[in-house]
């Protein structure tokens, strides 16, 4: 015996609804259709599935039983139908994203909650990690998408770059708070904050300050910029930090002035170059380049690396 899901499902309705005109109203069809369904599914069973008391359809303990067994199976398919809606009108789905750490602390987060305003069924998967990490993790399916330092370690990924300028941070009441730029001669007898020996800030500006003939005086090492800029709110020294540190910490212990050379740091937003991002992760990818874009140094649009 084969039986079909609309008779189950209109037998489900008639149960749930109390009446056939309720199970018409809930499916959308005619209450002639579901009648017809219902006496479908009773001769194919050889069952009396109802019986009607006083106007009323009442359900037999063999109706009671089937729709123990089918409830499970009409709800789960209600429970597909509505997914499917809501990814069509991108409501649900889920969002995987990793950052780095200093995009971590707001701008990612500020971001992804406001992507999630329109899409309340959204799963989020969020995570901050070193740049190799990052890389790792997209590569692996992981995540899809991913924000990092470069260099490139793979050449299975998709990558836009992007590169942001540097500042200065130092504590308010620091006497070279008062210039609009800073610049290896000024920091001089600065104790400096720097990221580790390994680190592109750290190699550009021991770089630039050896270009200009001035020693620097490094007294922190550390791997964050987040710690960076704490010992910087202790006034223990200055640091160079990317804008995302800084524009989404509100502390005001301490500013941030420009330096002179620049000092960019190199960074992408990144893709599998092998699986397809999902729809969802489509539309996150383009409101991430554009909210982006005015971080991009260089002005120009941030596109795709051939």
């Amino acid at each position: 015996m084969r039986l079909r899901f609309r008779q189950l499902q209109a037998f489900h309705a008639i149960i749930e609804t109390g009446t056939v005109t309720g199970a018409a109203d809930s499916l959308g069809i005619s209450q002639p259709g579901i009648s017809n369904l219902l006496a479908q599914l009773e001769r194919q069973t050889g069952l009396t599935l109802f019986e009607r008391l006083h106007g009323r359809l009442v359900p037999t303990p063999e109706a009671e039983l089937m729709h123990r067994e089918i409830d499970t199976v009409v709800r789960g398919l209600d429970h597909v139908t509505q997914t499917v809606v809501d990814l069509q009108n991108k409501q649900a789905g889920q969002l995987q994203i990793a950052s780095q750490h200093s995009m971590s602390f707001g701008f990612v987060p500020k971001l992804i909650a406001e992507f999630a305003k329109t899409r309340p069924n959204m799963n989020i998967s969020f995570q901050s990690q070193y740049s190799s990490k990052i890389q790792e993790w997209v590569l692996s399916g992981l995540f899809e998408i991913g924000i990092c330092e470069m260099p490139m370690l793979y050449d299975t990924l998709q990558y836009y770059p992007l590169h942001v300028e540097t500042r200065i941070a130092l504590h308010k009441d620091n006497p070279l708070q008062r210039h609009e730029v800073l610049t290896p001669e000024l920091l001089k007898d600065e104790p400096l904050l720097v990221m580790g020996p390994d680190h592109i800030t750290q190699r550009r500006l021991r770089e630039a300050f050896e270009n200009s003939n001035v020693p620097m005086k490094s007294r922190v090492n550390s791997h964050l910029f987040k710690n960076l800029l704490a010992f910087v709110k202790e006034g223990m020294g200055v640091a160079l930090l990317d804008r995302f540190g800084l524009e989404f910490d509100y502390d005001d212990r301490f500013v941030s002035r420009r330096f002179e050379p620049p000092i960019m740091m190199d960074m992408a937003v990144i893709t599998s170059a092998t699986r397809p991002l999902s729809q969802l992760g489509k539309e996150f990818l383009a409101l991430l380049l554009a909210e982006l874009q005015p971080y991009n140094a260089d002005g120009k649009p941030i596109e795709r690396a051939k």
